[in-house]
């Protein structure tokens, strides 16, 4: 059933019936204190997935002062199945954010859902009314019911599996509404392009989430700029993801689709197939047609940061990949498992770059499930070696090693750090609530530095490694004509086979 729509906030305003209730716009001092803000200020926003995720990050949004949430959206109504990092994680989470730990006492399993946010919203608004009461969250199960009815909506976050994240943020951006997306902005090199330019076109404000300001990658731009390493050749990153388990093919088994949730809903644009829990929930990122793999899962966190401050601006133009190979028996012989459903259980890709701005043309290699470069020659010598996750910079003259993010970087091996006559310190990275910088960007009507219109290149690159997977051979790519020129047949992973009435 469609939820009632009472009067929205802006047509309240804007009639006579606000001489009766004229608290909406008395000053802020008025509604409890200086910190408060009205709520003709406050910029309204929808979650639009209800997952771990979704709640693991809704108290960023609950306790920023400057927005309201008024909807929740899910094609989960209720389940205590999902999967995640640890048993009480989302359970202790919710417990916390409410001040209350009895929360949940009665839910065996991991809840996720709709209901889950719907309740999570509306009880922590509650608590800071003096009636303790509030029922202000709309819950849809279609993202579009919501994007028709909810009609004063400033923004939507997503925080669906990938394959839905360009789907719901261009259908979010045709009807004028600022979007904050998880990562990946897409699974596909197509969508990303096509919602990168529907963001231009409609000139709302964009927010991708794996934006942040990483003082270190600046620290390294400064070395790289002042000769520190020689001229810069290669940039190694390697991530010990997936943190979940990954398959060689799809199941076979049958399963029953839980009560409440409208699988043909979450497969959305993806052609129908049998529901099965193992592609659902957190584990959906090991799937071609749901995730983006490991690379997407963790290097728009790395590489989206880099790239905006190296100042890399063009995607890269090859990609060579290798990733793990498996057998399975059949009729008694061990044959060879092809694999074309999943990414591979660890893999290891480089990147070709063209010149750009500052950096001399050079390449990227991402290396996860494991894979890591070889210890290099100068952390010998201080008898250390390479820790599960880093990046490290490698010039003709030197080598700079860093977190996995880029920060606290350092030239190895720590003999030349010491000798180096240049900045040293690092400064420290700021530590702000995610949601404020996309929240100030919307209500200053400002580009957010983490804008979709500055993450083509990160997001064509990363979508690019899956083509190479996929195609087995390395491909070269032409962002121009968006094709790949050596491969023909590679061209169609840049895109998806839609189920209809979804295409985009």
């Amino acid at each position: 059933m469609k939820p009632k729509r009472d009067m929205n906030r802006r047509e309240l305003l804007g009639s006579a019936a606000v001489s009766s209730i004229a608290f909406a716009v008395v000053p802020r001092h008025v509604l409890g204190g200086r910190n408060n803000v009205a709520p003709s200020d406050k910029v309204t926003v929808a979650n639009i997935g209800c997952g771990t995720q979704g709640l693991r990050e809704m108290p960023g949004m609950l306790q920023n002062r400057d927005l309201q949430v008024v909807a929740v959206c899910d094609p989960n109504k209720f389940t205590t199945n999902y999967i995640d990092w640890s048993s009480n994680g989302i359970r202790n989470g919710i417990r916390q954010t409410l001040g209350d730990p009895t929360w949940g006492a009665g839910i065996e399993g991991i809840p996720g859902g709709r209901d889950i946010g719907q309740e999570y919203v509306q009880k922590y608004y509650a608590k800071n009314l003096p009636s303790g009461k509030y029922r202000g969250c709309n819950s849809y199960e279609d993202f579009r019911d919501l994007l028709d009815q909810e009609k004063d909506l400033d923004a939507i976050k997503i925080m669906t599996p990938d394959h839905l994240h360009a789907t719901v943020a261009i259908a979010a951006m045709k009807k004028g509404k600022h979007v904050i997306t998880h990562k990946p902005i897409a699974n596909r090199i197509s969508e990303g392009r096509l919602t990168i330019e529907t963001a231009r076109r409609k000139k709302v404000i964009t927010h991708f989430l794996a934006w942040s300001d990483r003082s270190g990658n600046k620290l390294t731009l400064k070395w790289i700029k002042d000769g520190a390493i020689g001229k810069l050749r290669e940039i190694h990153n390697w991530s010990h993801r997936p943190v979940w388990p990954q398959w060689t093919s799809n199941p076979t088994d049958t399963q029953p689709i839980p009560k409440g949730f409208n699988w043909d809903l979450w497969l959305g644009c993806v052609p129908h197939r049998p529901y099965h829990l193992n592609y659902t929930h957190n584990v959906f990122r090991g799937w071609y047609d749901f995730g983006g793999g490991s690379i997407a899962d963790m290097g728009h966190y790395s590489l989206f940061p880099l790239f905006r401050t190296l100042g890399i601006e063009t995607p890269a133009i090859s990609a060579e990949a290798y990733g793990t190979t498996t057998r399975t028996i059949v009729d008694q012989v061990c044959r060879p498992v092809n694999n074309n459903v999943a990414f591979p259980h660890s893999c290891m890709i480089r990147f070709k770059f063209p010149k750009q701005k500052v950096l001399p043309a050079f390449d990227l290699i991402w290396y996860d499930g494991g894979m890591k470069p070889f210890v290099p020659e100068e952390l010998e010598a201080d008898n250390e070696s390479l820790s599960g996750e880093g990046m490290m910079f490698v010039g003709d003259k030197g080598k700079i090693l860093a977190s996995f993010h880029g920060n606290e970087p350092r030239i190895i091996p720590e003999k030349k750090m010491r000798a180096y006559a240049g900045e040293k310190e690092i400064p420290q990275d700021s530590r702000r609530r995610r949601s404020d910088t996309w929240v100030t960007s919307i209500k200053n009507k400002k580009e957010s530095p983490g804008s979709f219109v500055f993450a083509g290149p990160v997001t064509e690159t990363i979508n690019l490694g899956a083509v190479a997977l996929r195609a087995g051979r390395r491909v070269d790519y032409d962002s121009a004509t968006m094709k790949i020129t050596n491969l023909p047949e590679a061209n169609k992973y840049l895109t998806r086979q839609y189920r209809r009435g979804w295409e985009l």
